[in-house]
């Protein structure tokens, strides 16, 4: 089911907002944006309606900056205004649509229809965790490569995933994955909240973005909670056992350890890619390298430090 976010103090509105979608959206309400962040944030919801008075500076700068976040900005922003509500410079305000008080009875359900679906024709976002997808991926990548930025690239991925699919099913290991998307982007929004990028490649293939100096911290805190929570997703006696008995590729009865994570860093400090391709496949090989090194953990790619600095290493 779908999620709507409401934000509105009124009490009428969001009554308004109950009525009209209690049966076919999830419609979790807020009275101020600022109680609604971690929510935002760890969810990602399919629509924001929120109640937007004239004068009210605080609402419209903390929802443009959670709209002009890359992460983000693809999250629908419906407003509702009153009828002499007025805006100079649209520019200035970052929603996708509004609907006036006194047409609320009319327009609501049609324009947060209309909002939602714009978005899902317009934006690739992964279905699954709600992060962008490898188009947008690609764009933050190139982005950043053509106007000089120096950043670094994360590409994670699970140990022993498809065992845990083959033993528990499905609908369990997209749990997981969901629960993996979440954990990502709140670690390293906590870590680097303006500036970072988290996208979802596919399956239990993920990537994030961050400044040189928050990365190794930030993938470690990943590894570190990762392990933590995925005991739970575990029956009791796998727990125990610290491992489960589940099938190869070959279809083989074998015994795999628990899912664990690695993670592949890469950055353009010292070396120069030109194209998206190449400092992600430069990532991606951080990852096997890391896995191949007994996984859960990660590697980060020193090929191309300047000589000085790897005197000193």
């Amino acid at each position: 089911m779908k999620t709507i976010a409401a934000i509105t103090k009124d009490p009428l509105l969001t009554n308004i907002i109950d009525r009209f979608f209690k049966d076919s959206y999830n419609v979790v309400n807020f009275s101020k944006i600022q109680s609604s962040l971690d929510y935002i944030y760890g969810s990602i919801p399919d629509i924001m309606i929120i109640d937007i008075v004239m004068g009210d500076s605080m609402t419209v700068n903390v929802l443009n900056e959670i709209k002009g976040d890359p992460i983000f900005g693809h999250l629908p922003v419906l407003a509702v205004v009153d009828d002499d509500f007025t805006v100079s410079d649209w520019d200035s305000l970052f929603i996708d649509d509004y609907v006036r008080r006194s047409s609320l009875e009319m327009e609501l359900p049609v324009k947060v229809g209309l909002c939602v679906h714009r978005a899902e024709r317009i934006v690739e976002v992964n279905p699954l965790t709600r992060l962008p997808g490898n188009i947008a991926i690609n764009m933050q990548i190139q982005k950043r490569l053509d106007a000089g930025t120096v950043f670094a690239l994360a590409y994670a991925d699970l140990d022993y995933f498809k065992p845990y699919n083959d033993r528990y099913g499905f609908s369990r290991g997209d749990e997981v994955l969901k629960m993996l998307g979440r954990l990502i982007l709140n670690t390293v929004k906590s870590k680097q909240p303006s500036g970072s990028f988290i996208g979802h490649i596919g399956g239990d293939d993920f990537i994030f973005i961050t400044d040189p100096e928050n990365m190794e911290e930030t993938a470690a805190a990943i590894i570190d909670n990762f392990t933590k929570i995925m005991l739970t997703f575990y029956d009791h006696e796998d727990r125990i056992k610290g491992c489960i008995e589940s099938v190869d590729r070959e279809g083989n009865k074998r015994t795999f350890p628990l899912i664990g994570i690695s993670i592949g860093i890469v950055h353009n400090k010292f070396k120069k890619f030109s194209h998206y391709g190449e400092m992600a496949g430069a990532a991606s090989e951080m990852k096997k390298y890391a896995k191949i090194s007994g996984g859960h953990c990660l590697k980060v790619d020193k090929r191309h430090l300047e000589p000085e600095i790897t005197q000193k290493a």
